[in-house]
């Protein structure tokens, strides 16, 4: 069975990853934002995962997977948290309306 090469791996991860940021850059729906972020993280995990395939004789990058994957859990535990709080106070999730929390 032949082997899927390193550079698809990066490609894929950095469409995720090009996705994720204009995601970001382009909505305004904090959700979205949140989700965003999550995609743009889950990409440096397959990045992280494919250079550990390749280098075979050494395990670091699933532990950084690893690491990045419970920073993304705690990101979306705090994120949604203050997305529930904002929008009990707004009633709404639009990033546009969070001038609430400059003062």
């Amino acid at each position: 069975m032949t082997s899927i090469p390193l550079e698809y791996y990066l490609i894929v991860a950095a469409a995720l990853f090009l996705v994720g940021t204009v995601g970001f850059l382009l909505r305004r729906n904090l959700l979205v934002l949140l989700m965003s972020i999550e995609l743009m993280l889950n990409s440096v995990n397959l990045t992280l995962v494919a250079y550990n395939r390749v280098h075979t004789e050494s395990h670091a990058g699933q532990i950084f997977t690893f690491f990045v994957i419970a920073i993304a859990a705690a990101e979306a535990a705090v994120g949604l948290a203050i997305v529930l709080a904002f929008f009990r106070v707004r009633k709404t999730v639009r990033s546009d309306e969070a001038d609430l929390l400059r003062n």
